[in-house]
């Protein structure tokens, strides 16, 4: 009973707290109750190889996924940073066990996702407990993923097409941090320059005058020309897709954080100044899900660009100094309380156990629009941890 009332507590403590000014109290009860949305999320799943990716509202279902899906490592690396912040071991376990399907894709050569499903799972784990089991299930994992390189094109393939077309998004850019990880554990260098290749070639022909990007550039594999530059998710070929601008912002800030070069503080620096000062960025900084989408202010937000867009920025920040570094941590601070707040946190045990609502996948395709992402769910938690590093430093100091 008195557990209950706890939880009851926090239920109704959080949405009093959203409003209010950040604070280490603030952040431990949001993340018990994240923790206990994560338990009801548990008891949902079934099956041994069910990974959560959204939730359905009109059938009122969980959507699953099996481990080759490219989101299947972000439940997992949810679970792991929730045990950080809470202690909570039976979320430490959930992950886990669900490290044993998951395993497999360290071997999996047909997707560039491998950063995503390999390095926020395993990779979180092996901070935690640097086992040489997990160890060598990264190094296969890097192995896999540079084999999807093309040193003419200067890529690393994203999507399977026609033989003269080589593919690469702009999501790419995440999945580098595995290969700087893996060139520091073998000290083989071939992982690094493939990253710092792939990042120069997409900081090239991705970006345009105003460091929006494209979603899509479709390279000649045979002699590494620009054949076409598109969107698939945006809403139009010209268009500054959000999570796309999110995804660039939060890789080129780990490039700059891997290689210190300038040049990718640089872009970084320009890629946030697009963002943040962009007329359509609404004042509580939950981006529509295109920029350009003719239909704002009614256009459905996307949560899950605000999660990737404030990790970044909290990153961010302590490579800048003075006003800079101000601006990028009051966004920052401002994109979590609106995400933590009743306007898109879920209320407890609802909504399939899942954090955040409203966000958006594919919209041109009609999928996953306005519902809650296991992406979303872990970069706001990765912000969560990463903000809370920052107050308490702040108090101690």
């Amino acid at each position: 009973m008195k557990k209950h009332l706890i939880y009851l507590l926090l239920f109704v403590l959080i949405p009093q707290l959203s409003g209010q000014a950040i604070s280490t109290k603030k952040i431990k009860l949001l993340a018990n109750e994240s923790a206990q949305q994560y338990h009801f999320l548990k008891s949902q799943l079934g099956g041994a190889n069910a990974f959560p990716r959204s939730y359905d509202k009109i059938k009122q279902k969980l959507v699953i996924s099996k481990s080759d899906w490219w989101c299947s490592g972000f439940y997992p690396g949810s679970l792991l940073y929730l045990y950080e912040l809470t202690g909570d071991t039976t979320l430490l376990h959930e992950s886990q066990r669900l490290f044993v399907p998951l395993s497999k894709e360290q071997f999996n050569t047909s997707t560039h996702d491998l950063g995503f499903m390999m390095y926020c799972s395993f990779g979180n784990a092996y901070k935690l407990n640097p086992t040489s089991e997990y160890k060598q299930i990264l190094i296969n994992s890097a192995k896999s993923l540079a084999k999807r390189f093309n040193p003419t094109v200067g890529c690393i393939k994203s999507w399977e097409s026609k033989p003269d077309d080589f593919l690469v998004i702009i999501d790419n850019m995440m999945n580098l941090e595995m290969l700087f990880w893996a060139t520091k554990v073998t000290n083989d260098s071939t992982y690094a320059k493939i990253a710092i290749t792939h990042a120069n070639t997409t900081m090239r022909n991705h970006y345009r005058s105003d460091y929006s990007c494209f979603h899509l550039v479709n390279y000649n594999p045979q002699n590494g020309t620009v054949q076409q530059k598109k969107t698939v998710q945006g809403y139009a070929d010209g268009s500054a897709w959000a999570r796309g601008q999110a995804w660039g912002l939060y890789g080129f800030m780990v490039m700059y954080r891997e290689t210190h070069d300038r040049k990718y503080l640089e872009q970084a620096k320009k890629i946030a100044g697009f963002i943040l000062n962009h007329p359509r960025l609404p004042k509580d900084m939950i981006p529509y899900w295109d920029f350009d989408t003719p239909d704002i202010p009614n256009a459905p937000r996307d949560a899950s660009a605000a999660a990737v867009m404030c990790s970044a920025l909290l990153e961010l920040q302590q490579y800048v100094s003075g006003k800079l570094s101000v601006t990028y941590l009051q966004a920052a601070k401002t994109m979590f309380n609106s995400l933590s707040s009743n306007a898109y946190r879920v209320q407890r045990g609802e909504i399939g156990g899942f954090i955040l609502d409203h966000s958006t996948g594919d919209f041109p395709k009609k999928s996953e629009v306005d519902v809650p992402l296991s992406y979303a769910d872990y970069y706001y938690l990765e912000s969560m941890k990463r903000l809370n590093k920052i107050i308490s430093k702040q108090s101690i100091h």
